[in-house]
């Protein structure tokens, strides 16, 4: 069974990237012919090709084209867009269920939930930090085409405590009714997962309930991912290309290399320091045992296909305690997404920048907040935090047709990234819990820095 999830695995990963390779080179294609015909008897025929393939129908009042890629391209972003509120509705509650389960209360889960905190914030602040820099020296800046600068969304300036006061819904139902109050179901959502958790057993019928429509919500998901993305991506690409040009190429490569090198560097800052910092054993160990842990989960792209060997690694090679890392690692693999959090705070900044809209600190705070939340709630299903993006760009407000250009640019060309943030999430996982059984007095400090490990 495991061995046909991988092979499913491998092929979604194959038919992504065979989708963003066909589509940068169809899109270059027609990228070349179009700047080859334009101004001479050939314009006629790519204003045709571009009226049934790329004609944006929503800007036509009569049946002026077909439109087959935009189609296509909206109805998979409408797609992921119908299920935003109940993915984040159902997966952030039953999360909190999940961690504050009585049986799972205590020392252990308050310790594990604190350093995941803390890796979280600390992963947030210093990818937001990267983030800024990079767009104060505007490699995320892209040259708008001059007939999209009415599109451009500004984000108003306010004073940023209103935040706290609009995150409270007066009307739960109108708040869940639109994409644009993803913060009030944030908040929503963890009302119901500590009340439903202070009921105990009178509410598991309600807890069922969100258990069954999140079950619904990841079926769609999966085959919204599975089938229809690749499709999707490559017509996304290449109408992006055609119609917008070049410019959006060079900010993307950029958002590429900032998420991969932030994401490495965190890996090998935060993680040792924080060893250091709470338990005094030496970090480079820790860092030569873990690598392979990282390595694995970048090649197989899938923290659940990692577990078996961040287990084995943490209880024979780092001496963490089998009843402990049973507990951390699970709940680490469910809400330890603090990769997924460095990608959004990059991206979301990438989106804005390129859309014209300025990116403010006291956004990125908003932003931190927002992605920290939403990724405790990430469902493991192929490509979910960038998936969440969407989710943090609607709780901001970016909902342009340049930050879905962005989106779907993001979307299309996480597999790179999505290698360095898996990394940092399961190597993550492994440190919190060296730093749980540590605290706990459970961890063996021979077979921490013994260089053989421990026989099974």
């Amino acid at each position: 069974m495991t061995k046909q999830k991988e092979k499913k695995k491998a092929s979604i990963v194959k038919k992504m990237m065979i989708a963003v390779v066909a589509g940068f080179v169809v899109g270059f294609i027609c990228l070349l012919i179009k700047s080859a015909v334009m101004g001479t008897d050939g314009e006629g025929a790519w204003k045709v090709v571009e009226a049934i393939l790329f004609q944006d129908i929503t800007a036509t009042k009569d049946i002026e084209g077909l439109g087959l890629f935009y189609i296509v391209g909206q109805l998979f972003m409408k797609g992921l867009q119908m299920m935003i509120v109940p993915l984040v509705l159902c997966s952030l509650t039953l999360a909190l269920c999940s961690l504050a389960n009585p049986k799972k209360l205590g020392r252990i889960a308050g310790k594990t939930f604190v350093s995941y905190l803390c890796f979280y914030i600390v992963a947030a602040a210093l990818a937001g930090a990267a983030a800024y820099l990079a767009k104060s020296l505007g490699w995320f800046t892209v040259n708008l085409p001059a007939q999209q600068a009415q599109d451009i969304v500004t984000m108003e300036g306010y004073n940023p405590l209103v935040t706290i006061v609009n995150a409270v819904p007066s009307n739960m139902i109108n708040a869940m009714s639109s994409n644009n109050t993803i913060l009030c179901v944030v908040v929503i959502a963890i009302i119901f997962g500590l009340c439903m958790t202070k009921m105990g057993e009178k509410a598991d019928p309600l807890k069922k309930v969100f258990e069954n429509i999140n079950d619904i919500v990841q079926m769609f998901l999966n085959f919204l991912i599975n089938k229809i993305a690749p499709i999707a991506i490559f017509c996304m690409i290449v109408r992006a290309l055609a119609v917008y040009g070049i410019e959006y190429i060079s900010p993307t490569m950029m958002w590429i290399v900032v998420t991969i090198v932030v994401s490495l560097l965190l890996v090998c800052t935060i993680y040792p320091i924080g060893i250091f910092i709470t338990t005094g054993l030496n970090p480079f160990i820790f860092l030569k045992k873990a690598a392979k842990i990282g390595m694995f989960a970048a090649a197989t792209n899938s923290s659940a296909a990692t577990l078996p060997l961040n287990k084995e690694t943490c209880i024979n090679e780092l001496g963490c305690s089998e009843e402990i890392s049973s507990f951390v690692l699970p709940t680490g693999m469910t809400i330890n997404m603090n990769g997924t959090t460095a990608m959004h705070m990059i991206a979301i900044t990438f989106i804005a920048t390129a859309a014209g809209v300025n990116i403010t600190p006291a956004t990125l705070c908003l932003t931190a907040f927002l992605s920290i939340c939403t990724a405790v709630g990430t469902p493991a299903i192929p490509v979910a935090g960038t998936t969440m993006v969407y989710v943090v760009m609607m709780g901001l407000g970016l909902n342009s047709d340049l930050c879905m250009i962005g989106y779907s640019l993001i979307l299309a060309m996480n597999y790179l990234p999505g290698m360095a943030v898996i990394t940092l999430n399961v190597i993550g996982d492994a440190a919190t819990n060296v730093i749980v059984c540590a605290k706990e007095h459970c961890l063996n400090k021979e077979i921490y820095n013994s260089k053989t490990p421990k026989n099974n």
